[in-house]
């Protein structure tokens, strides 16, 4: 059985959404939309959409290969549906996890997190080089355990479709049981900001319940605006620089780095340095929690 991605019937919907959120800003946040930083993020979008399509393919092959060797076979019955839901959600945290802390993963993931808006297109700012980074092992745990990986890949597409609304300021806050139980617009505003208070934090895909388990949920506070982007700006809206700087990075580091250090600037955490001259997301915040006492 082939994977079915529902990612392409949601499009329209993307863009629909994408134009109401436009009419919104102008009246309510007109600083909410940048023309430039928009365009990025849309290409980055159809760029990422087009790597898709090309490694797609070998992907599901890679899954359906380790499918042979899972330990039962579970079927498609709805259970088994909501059961990988979940899964694939809690491999998913890890993952994106996982992006945040090794610097080799963060450089697929940054780009994400490159812009300094947050609106419904920032959601649309996704990677080119995701096979590179490896982040799709942890669906392949998954797959062992005897779901299809056709019902994976569909999951994961749902998945992805319900982090498009999150991104956004026209939603403040929700019903207390859903803020507790689901990722949120308040949720995912913290996730994407600079400040030190919210550094590497709510990693959640759907369920807001793996960050609160695994201690890495922050609230969004009132009281302290959010700054978005990255803790060191583009300063550009160059589309190649935007999708490979870090890349980049790495590669000059690792090249200048002592021998002893060169793994060191691949595999730990993004603003780790042998000689302490940079500071890491954990650094910064600390900082930050000596200053408030």
């Amino acid at each position: 059985m082939k994977p079915h991605d529902p990612v392409p019937y949601a499009v329209p919907f993307f863009i629909a959404l994408i134009l109401f959120e436009i009419f919104w800003a102008r009246r309510r946040r007109p600083a909410a939309y940048e023309a430039r930083d928009t365009f990025t993020s849309l290409a980055m979008g159809l760029g990422s959409t087009v790597v898709g399509g090309l490694v797609g393919a070998s992907m599901y092959a890679l899954a359906l290969w380790t499918y042979q060797f899972r330990v039962t076979t579970l079927g498609w019955d709805w259970w088994v549906w909501v059961a990988c839901f979940v899964a694939d959600d809690l491999g998913y945290y890890w993952a994106h996890r996982t992006g945040h802390r090794i610097r080799w993963m963060w450089a697929s993931h940054v780009n994400h997190h490159s812009s300094q808006h947050y609106n419904l297109s920032t959601a649309l700012r996704q990677t080119w080089t995701g096979v590179i980074a490896l982040s799709f092992v942890f669906r392949l745990p998954i797959v062992l355990l005897g779901f299809h990986p056709a019902m994976l890949f569909a999951c994961g597409g749902v998945n992805l479709i319900y982090q498009f609304w999150i991104h956004t300021e026209a939603i403040k806050r929700l019903p207390a049981p859903i803020e507790w139980l689901f990722n949120t617009p308040s949720h995912h505003r913290v996730h994407h900001a600079t400040n030190p208070r919210y550094l590497d934090r709510n990693y959640a895909g759907v369920f807001m319940l793996w960050d609160r388990m695994f201690g890495s949920f922050e609230p969004e506070v009132d009281e302290e605006p959010i700054h978005y982007g990255i803790v060191k700006q583009l300063g550009t809206f160059n589309l190649l620089w935007t999708s490979f700087h870090e890349w980049i990075g790495i590669a000059r580091d690792v090249w200048a780095a002592p021998w002893g250090s060169k793994l060191g600037y691949v595999w730990r955490a993004p603003g780790w340095s042998h000689d302490g001259s940079r500071e890491t997301s954990d650094m910064i915040r600390d900082r930050w929690l000596e200053q408030q006492g």
